[in-house]
């Protein structure tokens, strides 16, 4: 028998039936996205990966127009989790354990369906029950598709009671009294901006373009996008679009950056000739924005995670960009740079990450909240560390992408006060340090900036 993969995603077998004769049998690959998508799910949940490391792999086995479905069933059912565990409690008398956990997380895709998305509820039952199949519990079809229909006879009443549980914010407990304390009158608004969709943002490379001059070729592209009063090279699309339909996207003339994340190489303001240092640079975005900023410029891009700095050489090949690429651990600078010391440094420092749960809303569910003072921990040792290895003169800028005062504008206070030579520049008071920007629906991402001057 001789097999021939069909770039349909199909296989072919031609099966001789008299010598010199064959025929085509053709046989549906078994690949349920839904299935997929409960089992990235439960990796995220139960084994606390990240969705960023599981999903390109599970991409990688599907079909183009397959690949955004996929996305959008993980990372939706991880954005309203707390609903649909709320719902399935309600549904169910006991919930599923042990080896039958990830029909779970199969009927959360499910009802998240059903709920949140276009798909029609005949399409969107069949394939999740269909699902059982293929993670090899058929006996559970009957309780799946009986799980769900029920949700829908009972859909109105069951989310009018949702409407007044605990659980309508759809953020851990532990996160949301953070959030409550530390913004009493805006943290209703902030929750709400991380549980929507991301706007996608992109930044213009200067080198190439002025960004008033890329949108116009956008918009001859049959695209809309909309500018930032406080970004230069910030450009939001009216409609997220792949990127291979941005015009020049292949030849650098554009990169996805959030907005929020462009402020950082605003306050740095990197000049041709200077030496700076991107720390904590993976995947990358800061350090080519420095070059496209400042193209004559040294850079030395530090990471210590090795298989992300994978990513910073992508974006540089990209852009056409050189930069020194070093692994390394911030808090051991002498290790990656000797005693050398640069004009400018900036530190996108290891955080928790809440500035961003709505492009990540895994987050919600990787983080503890334990997690907040050690990270604050390796903040302050990261500081202390590099701080000598800035030129008298010159500038840090401190980020991160956290809305959280512990590893922001208290980890500055604290900072300045044992730091006699840094001083606090543009963004804020010595009592009030930092700029911190919040999550909006059409805004950049929650964002903090520091920017320090040493004496």
């Amino acid at each position: 028998m001789v097999c021939a993969r069909q770039p349909s995603g199909l296989i072919s077998y031609l099966s001789p039936v008299l010598p010199g004769i064959f025929i085509f049998v053709v046989m549906k690959k078994q690949m349920n996205l839904r299935s997929m998508a409960a089992q990235a799910v439960e990796q995220v949940i139960e084994q606390g990966q990240s969705l960023s490391n599981i999903l390109p792999p599970l991409q990688q086995k599907v079909t183009d127009k397959d690949k955004a479905l996929l996305q959008e069933l993980c990372f939706g059912v991880l954005r309203v989790m707390p609903q649909l565990d709320w719902l399935i409690n309600k549904l169910m008398s006991r919930p599923m354990t042990g080896k039958q956990r990830t029909v779970h997380y199969l009927i959360m895709v499910g009802l998240y369906q059903l709920l949140h998305t276009r798909i029609p509820a005949h399409a969107a039952l069949a394939e999740t029950v269909e699902g059982a199949v293929v993670i090899k519990r058929p006996q559970l079809k009957g309780l799946i598709n009986g799980v769900l229909r029920q949700f829908q006879r009972q859909q109105e009443e069951l989310l009018a009671e949702f409407a007044n549980s605990e659980n309508r914010y759809l953020f851990p407990a532990w996160l949301l009294k953070r959030v409550q304390q530390a913004y009493p009158q805006q943290w209703s608004e902030i929750v709400e901006a991380s549980n929507q969709r991301p706007p996608m943002w992109l930044r213009v490379n200067r080198q190439h373009h002025t960004r008033d001059g890329w949108l116009a070729l956008l918009e001859e592209s049959g695209q809309q996008g909309f500018t930032h009063s406080d970004y230069p090279d910030a450009v939001r699309l009216a409609n997220a679009a792949p990127v291979m339909s941005l015009p020049g996207f292949s030849e650098g003339w554009v990169t996805v950056q959030d907005a929020a994340a462009q402020g950082c190489i605003t306050l740095l303001a990197p000049q041709d000739g200077e030496r700076v240092l991107d720390l904590c640079a993976a995947p990358g975005g800061k350090t080519t924005h420095i070059l496209e900023a400042a193209p004559q410029a040294s850079v030395l891009a530090v990471d210590v995670d090795e298989q992300r700095l994978s990513r910073v050489y992508d974006n540089l090949k990209r852009l056409g960009m050189k930069a020194e690429v070093k692994q390394g651990d911030g808090r051991f600078p002498a290790q990656w740079c000797g005693d050398e010391q640069f004009d400018r440094i900036l530190i996108d420092a290891p955080c928790s990450a809440t500035g961003v749960i709505r492009r990540h809303p895994d987050i919600k569910w990787l983080r503890r909240d334990r997690d907040i003072s050690e990270l604050a921990q390796l903040q302050a040792e990261i500081l202390d560390a590099i701080w000598p290895h800035l030129k008298s003169g010159g500038t840090l800028v401190y980020a991160t992408c956290s809305i959280l005062p512990q590893e922001n504008s208290y980890q500055v206070a604290a900072f300045l006060k044992r730091t006699p030579d840094a001083q606090l520049s543009e963004t804020g008071t010595p009592d009030a340090p930092g700029l911190q920007r919040l999550p909006d629906a059409e805004e950049g991402d929650g964002f903090f900036y520091a920017k320090l001057i040493k004496q």
